[in-house]
Formats: C-alpha cells, sequence, structure tokens
C-alpha cells in the first residue's frame, strides 16, 4: 500500500463484457498515463453488485461477414437475469460451451484459448477473469461494489439498492426513502414490492447519484478517471479532495476491446465536468 502522501488513482466500471468494451480500456490506458506522471497505485471499483443484464453485452466484428455482432450471458430464469446483482447471475456451462464455439469468428485462437480456461461461475467473476487473463489487471487493485468487507466499511447514503432472497434468487432490490419500503423495477413505471425485512451494511450498495461518495470512503483516492458519462451524474462537488480527470478518447467506444486494438486512444483535451 502507497503511504498517506502518495496518490491513488481510481476509475469505476460495472462488468461490460467478456472482452471490455473499449471505453473501459481507455480508462486503464488513462489511468497507467496519469500514472506514470504523478506515481502511486492504482485502482480499479468494480461495480459488480450492478444488475443491469446489458452492461455485459459484448460486441464483436464477425470476421467472416464483417458484420457486429453482440454477445452476452444467458442465465437461469427471467428473474435472476433481470434482477439478480452480476455476481450473483450464475453462469451455463452450455452458454460456456455455445460461446467458445462462436468465438473462432470474432477473436483469434489464443483468446478463444483464454475465454476455454475461464471457469468462474457467475458473470462477474467471469468479465474479471477474462479482464486478468488479456493483462489489463497487471499492478492494479480491485475493489469490488459486491465485497460485505468494503460495505461494511463504507459511510451510509441516503439513496440505495438492498441483496435481498426473492423467489429462491438473490435480487438487488431498490430501498425508497420516503417509506423505506423495498421494490424491483420492472420498467414502464411497473414495480414489484418486497416483503419488509431486515438489513445490514453488508447488503447495501449505492444508486448512480450516491456511488461517487460511498466509494471514496473506502477507496480515498487523489485522482478519478471519469468516462464521458459519467461527467454527468457525478457530483464532484461532494468530493472536492479528488482530482478528476477525463478518460482518453477512443473510437468506437462502445465495441469490444481485444489486444491488437490498442491504436486510436488520444489523450483528452477537456476536463471532465
Amino acid at each position: 500500500m502507497p503511504d498517506a502522501a502518495s496518490p491513488v488513482i481510481c476509475f469505476g466500471q460495472q462488468p461490460c463484457g467478456i472482452f471490455p468494451r473499449r471505453f473501459l480500456y481507455a480508462k486503464f490506458v488513462t489511468a497507467r498515463r496519469l500514472q506514470r506522471e504523478i506515481g502511486g497505485e492504482i485502482v480499479f471499483f468494480y461495480h459488480d453488485s450492478d444488475h443491469d443484464p446489458r452492461e455485459t453485452a459484448t460486441c464483436l466484428r464477425n470476421q467472416r461477414t464483417g458484420c457486429a455482432e453482440t454477445l452476452n450471458f444467458q442465465y437461469a430464469n427471467r428473474l435472476q437475469k433481470e434482477f439478480s446483482p452480476l455476481f450473483a447471475k450464475h453462469v451455463l456451462p452450455e452458454w460456456r460451451e455455445k460461446i467458445a464455439r462462436q468465438l473462432p469468428n470474432f477473436v483469434p485462437p489464443e483468446l478463444v484459448a483464454r475465454f476455454r480456461e475461464t471457469r468462474a461461475e457467475n458473470a462477474a467473476d467471469f468479465c474479471l477473469e477474462m479482464y486478468c487473463r488479456l493483462g489489463l489487471l497487471d499492478g492494479i487493485r480491485v475493489a469490488r461494489s459486491g465485497d460485505p468487507a468494503l460495505r461494511e466499511r463504507a459511510c451510509a447514503v441516503e439513496d440505495f439498492f438492498v441483496d435481498v432472497p426473492h423467489a429462491g434468487e438473490l435480487v438487488r432490490a431498490r430501498w425508497r426513502r420516503d417509506d423505506g419500503r423495498l421494490f424491483l423495477h420492472k420498467g414502464g413505471g411497473q414495480c414489484v414490492e418486497l416483503p419488509a425485512q431486515d438489513f445490514g451494511p453488508a447488503q447495501v450498495s449505492p444508486a448512480r447519484d450516491t456511488r461517487l461518495r460511498w466509494m471514496q470512503s473506502v477507496v480515498r483516492c487523489t485522482h478519478y478517471v471519469a468516462g464521458a458519462g459519467e461527467k454527468h451524474y457525478l457530483r464532484c462537488e461532494e468530493t472536492p479532495e479528488i482530482t478528476f480527470v477525463p478518460r482518453d478518447f477512443i473510437a468506437e467506444s462502445d465495441r469490444a476491446w481485444v489486444p491488437g486494438d490498442e491504436d486510436n486512444v488520444q489523450p483528452a483535451t477537456t476536463a471532465a465536468a
């Protein structure tokens, strides 16, 4: 661990595909560039308690057709797919085999082999293990929002989700601040209220607008690499001790990154809002 005067460079992201999206790769590049300039350590705040299955979509270009195609995890049931945190969305063995048969259309054999070697049992662990096999995590500390020990150390926030059991699955329910009730939001204004139950800090993860302050209470970073979308909701005034650095520009940012795609990462020219 660095001493108290050393910089702590942080960036955050949900699990975002078996090959990470290019905007996440650009955050790695930005953080490493900053580390070369000022020293210190890098912390990847891995928001694995998010539950949105769209986050893990992997967009790759089919080498035979030239068309972009999207791959994603498959889950045991609809409830787990829609509402379980990503660390509790179980990877089906048949999905792993199906994707392994498809991947040669998209990536070289050595990357297919790295996929086959990955045996993690949930979506968050699977993505993280793949990022490790791709060399992205070398020398980087990972802090996970789903880690009960981290949650116990984090500050209390006024807007949050709670991991609770429901119908045989672990689900991420929204806590409603005006009455303390728990809900699963199904979209279109529809929601399901869950039975009242006790919960503690180890079950709590922050909502979007409280995530920065919650994370900072544990990570205590000096610099934060902010993505293009984050600048619209980050409450920078709540953490004046942080220097916000815009992530470097990368073309086709929502497409998946694979080794060999290192080009087109350029230093950003505007400061994060």
